[in-house]
């Protein structure tokens, strides 16, 4: 699909706040309702939107343990990697994973309650992975852009 500076902007405004409303998209667009519908319906079917969703304030909901892991496999073999995929989905701890070039296998991000909390995923679960040889923690001190 190509993409004009229209589309681009209309992508950067439901990627911005995707809770306005078609009307108002449509008013800072400069197009009618209609035409902007048909735009997001287009960016949809092509797979360029793929959901929608809330952002949370992991700290209002008693998440204010905030860190990076990097994790170093000891094997690449297909069973131990899809355990550890398999593994790292099933935790809601972990926000994000990345499998990243470099010094470490994987990035994750991961939110706990508090760093006992933190320390017990790492003993209960990341460490009693076989995979997993190492993990660095890099703690986030606050967050600059999401």
């Amino acid at each position: 699909m190509n993409l004009d500076s229209k589309d681009r902007l209309l992508l950067a405004l439901l990627e911005k706040d995707c809770r306005l409303s078609n009307a108002d998209l449509a008013e800072k667009m400069g197009m009618s309702t209609s035409a902007c519908w048909r735009r997001i319906r287009a960016f949809e079917e092509a797979g360029l939107i793929v959901g929608y969703g809330a952002r949370l304030q992991s700290e209002k909901l008693g998440l204010t343990f905030h860190a990076i892991v990097h994790v170093q496999l000891t094997r690449h073999d297909p069973a131990n990697l899809k355990r550890f995929i398999e593994a790292v989905n099933a935790r809601e701890e972990i926000r994000m994973c990345f499998a990243t070039t470099g010094s470490a296998d994987y990035h994750m991000r991961v939110r706990c309650t508090d760093i006992e909390a933190y320390n017990r995923f790492l003993e209960d679960f990341l460490f009693m992975l076989p995979a997993v040889s190492s993990a660095q923690t890099n703690v986030i001190l606050r967050d600059l852009k999401s």
